[in-house]
């Protein structure tokens, strides 16, 4: 009986949900809520369900291309629980795009202003930018992740989709992540629902490429040494298991492993629960993401026995990467001129 009655409950806030977002997306088609431009071209990346899709590794992946074309971004991000320290994304964006500035602003009408007016930014990135309709955008990219690509079908909080699957329709695109954790057959189908919702989209797949292990100290460890080390994994993130699946496939041994909430502050008592418990399970190694990794940096000792490392990720594309770099070039003709030079 109660399980029911909390089934019924999420189910009409769904409803509610799903009513005031279909509102909202129609005051923006009908120009009644305003759209802001920028002056010069955005792209954004961004998702239809909560979660971990890969939009920050795509939004790395996107200044990388732009840094080719010697083109000057900036990516907006609100941050998460912004804090006067970088935490989450911005941080990962930070060290792995050190050439692109990186506005943390709730209100990414101001970030712009500030990217363009202050930075001098010729192309601006707007990272989880999909729902953000105030914006004004040349290029919608969204990231899907295949192994939960549709958030069960529902809205939130029954499901995990924060707008209707039919949204898609406004975008340019679509990158499938984490395609080499389900079967082909399964990709298929996906690919196959979302050439019906959108014939006119563009569809990318992608895997999440592991390229090394990295300490505090710098010390890089090359892939293939990870094979038969026994592991300690922990993380803090929205899909774990995409996390635990991937370190599975290196070959690793993962001994033991811990699971902590979405975006968790971690304290000086978490890492010596983690260190207690990799001196209890006799591991080689403990792992983590990057993106928990720069919340628990400044909190490790450096002359830890057993350091904790983080598994550098790269976006890779195993098919339609010329689609998407045409639609960026396409976006950005006759507004920047692009650099040959790749």
């Amino acid at each position: 009986m109660g399980a029911a009655l909390l089934r019924f409950s999420l189910e009409a806030v769904s409803k509610l949900y799903a009513a005031i977002i279909a509102l909202r997306n129609l005051a923006y088609s009908k120009g009644r809520l305003k759209v802001h431009t920028t002056g010069v071209p955005l792209i954004s990346v961004g998702n239809i369900t909560v979660g971990g899709t890969g939009k920050t590794p795509l939004v790395i992946w996107l200044c990388r291309f732009l840094r080719q074309k010697q083109i000057h971004c900036a990516v907006l991000t609100r941050g998460y629980k912004v804090r006067a320290t970088r935490t989450d994304e911005p941080a990962v964006l930070a060290e792995n795009c050190p050439n692109a500035k990186i506005i943390v602003n709730p209100d990414r009408v101001a970030g712009a202003a500030e990217a363009v007016n202050k930075f001098g930014a010729s192309v601006l990135i707007i990272d989880d930018g999909f729902q953000n309709r105030r914006l004004h955008r040349d290029l919608d990219i969204v990231t899907i992740d295949a192994t939960r690509p549709f958030g069960y079908g529902k809205m939130l909080p029954a499901g995990l989709l924060r707008e209707p699957v039919v949204s898609l329709k406004r975008a340019d695109a679509a990158v499938l992540t984490r395609c080499d954790q389900i079967s082909r057959s399964e990709l298929n189908r996906i690919e196959k629902q979302l050439q019906l919702i959108n014939p006119d989209m563009v569809i990318a797949k992608s895997i999440h490429n592991p390229s090394c292990v990295k300490s505090l100290t710098g010390r890089e460890i090359p892939i293939e040494q990870l094979k038969n080390k026994k592991i300690l994994a922990f993380c803090g993130i929205a899909n774990p298991d995409a996390f635990f699946n991937t370190i599975d496939k290196l070959g690793c041994d993962i001994v033991s492993s811990k699971i902590y909430d979405d975006h968790h502050r971690y304290t000086e008592g978490c890492l010596a629960d983690i260190y207690e418990q990799a001196a209890d399970s006799k591991i080689d190694l403990i792992l983590t993401t990057q993106k928990d990794w720069t919340k628990v940096a400044q909190l490790m000792l450096v002359k830890k026995d057993i350091p904790i490392t983080y598994l550098a990720i790269e976006l890779k594309f195993i098919s339609g990467e010329d689609k998407i770099t045409q639609l960026i070039e396409d976006a950005l003709a006759g507004k920047i001129i692009l650099s040959q030079n790749v």
